[in-house]
């Protein structure tokens, strides 16, 4: 049986959690009507990835960078909290499966520090995972912390066995492991990566695990950002792409089922059959069959990597 699944690549409301959210269930209302019931957002969709890190010069700008990363502060989803509740609502409404990548801010410690996470919704509303970026890349270790291995898990959906990296995760072959060794289906890259190579990585993915590949950033030009952005037109040219989007399904084989989606800020469909997936390991399953243990092996520590823990 097939699914038909959404992939969301428009542009959000910048550092705005609440127009952010209003924008996800708009386009949630959209893929449904059109016979979606997986849907896909990308990465650090709510409130937005924050692609000025990219534009400051590092340990300059430090007046701008500490005001624009406290309105990302302000604006991050506390998974404590009811947060997500709205976009909760509306997945168990419509009995559909969200896969959203968010700025989370640790309430339980810190309260301060954020973390690059991606939260898979079920059709009942309920949160089946969270998974936190085990790597920022570059500068982006100026925004995030670093993840543990807590989320590094494939949970059931209608769709299938679905499990996440994010961006450049998907480069770390250990971690990919991890997922294929949980009988993978459904692979999903909420990124902001694009072009030839993200989409050759994704490719490779597909064709080693034997999975369905989903892989989306956000189509994004500097005309997006909204109008009360500290230094916005500094920053930004209104008529450049900061990001080209590129969201993309690939087949267990490696094909490109539908896609790329390229500067075009809407949503990708295609329909999926997780059939196909167990079906393209009868000749090359690295978990199974392919794999040698009496040679390799792997050890994950999924325990939470908390910074204190009380007693009495």
């Amino acid at each position: 049986m097939s699914t038909k699944i959404a992939v969301i690549q428009k542009p959000p409301v910048l550092l705005d959690r609440g127009k952010t959210i209003e924008a996800v269930l708009a386009s949630v209302e959209e893929a449904v009507r059109a016979g979606a019931s997986l849907l896909i957002f990308p990465e650090a969709y709510i409130p937005g990835y924050p692609t000025w890190i990219w534009r400051l010069r590092p340990g300059g700008d430090m007046a701008l960078s500490s005001e624009i990363h406290a309105r990302l502060r302000q604006n991050a989803v506390d998974l404590g909290g009811n947060d997500l509740e709205p976009i909760q609502e509306a997945a168990a409404r419509h009995g559909a499966t969200i896969v959203i990548g968010l700025h989370e801010i640790d309430s339980q410690f810190s309260g301060t520090t954020l973390f690059n996470t991606v939260v898979v919704i079920g059709p009942e509303g309920t949160l089946l995972n969270r998974h936190r970026k085990l790597m920022p890349t570059n500068p982006e270790r100026m925004v995030w912390g670093m993840g543990d291995a807590t989320g590094l898990k494939v949970v059931e959906t209608p769709a299938g066995r679905l499990g996440c990296l994010i961006c450049w995760e998907s480069y770390m072959p250990l971690a990919r492991y991890a997922l294929y060794a949980q009988g993978m289906e459904i692979f999903v890259n909420p990124t902001w990566d694009n072009g030839e190579t993200c989409l050759a990585t994704l490719r490779h993915i597909a064709k080693e695990g034997g999975t369905w590949v989903i892989g989306t950033a956000t189509a994004l030009q500097g005309s997006d950002i909204p109008g009360d952005f500290p230094e916005r037109d500094r920053l930004f040219k209104a008529e450049e792409w900061l990001n080209d989007g590129d969201a993309v399904v690939v087949t267990p084989t490696g094909s490109i089922a539908a896609g790329p989606l390229h500067r075009e800020k809407g949503i990708l469909y295609a329909e999926l059959d997780v059939e196909l997936a167990r079906r393209a390991r009868r000749s090359l399953d690295v978990c199974g069959h392919y794999a040698r243990p009496d040679i390799f092996s792997l050890s994950v520590n999924r325990k939470p990597l908390e910074p204190v823990s009380f007693s009495g």
